[in-house]
């Protein structure tokens, strides 16, 4: 059972009317103390998450693969080696971050680059299409559809 438990700041007013207390009758809901500056919205779960099913599926996979793998002794090597990567790369970023002018000139250019993403694909509607095809086509070459 999971439970979930927020502090919401004054109600959203909207040209002065309080839309939020009308939505929120559905809910309990219930006011801290005696003043209306906050309302507190308790919701409680039951059942099966889907964040815990989709791990148990990842699990699951990995067992398939390990238990299908004729040479584990390979599949530990690339398991290591990826550790190893990650260590690597985390150190090398440590590293360049330590250096003078190296991090403000990488924050520029990620900006100018943000900027120009942006602008290329996200500002306008053709371009955002665009983009989802492109990236609905990578998907679908990766898992192989």
């Amino acid at each position: 059972m999971a439970s979930i438990v927020a502090n919401l700041p004054p109600p959203l007013l909207v040209n002065g009317r309080r839309p939020l207390l009308r939505t929120l009758r559905k809910f309990t809901v219930s006011a801290i103390g005696e003043r209306e500056l906050r309302v507190a919205v308790v919701a409680k779960a039951t059942g099966e998450s889907s964040e815990s099913s989709t791990s148990l599926s990842v699990v699951q996979s990995v067992q398939d693969v390990w238990d299908k793998s004729e040479d584990r002794f390979a599949l530990i090597g690339l398991g290591f080696a990826a550790i190893v990567a990650l260590w690597a790369s985390a150190n090398l970023i440590t590293a360049i971050d330590k250096l003078p002018l190296i991090p403000s000139a990488l924050e520029f250019i990620g900006i100018l680059f943000s900027s120009w993403f942006i602008y290329r694909y996200l500002l306008f509607r053709p371009d955002r299409e665009e983009l989802f095809e492109t990236i609905n086509k990578s998907v679908s070459d990766i898992l192989g559809q």
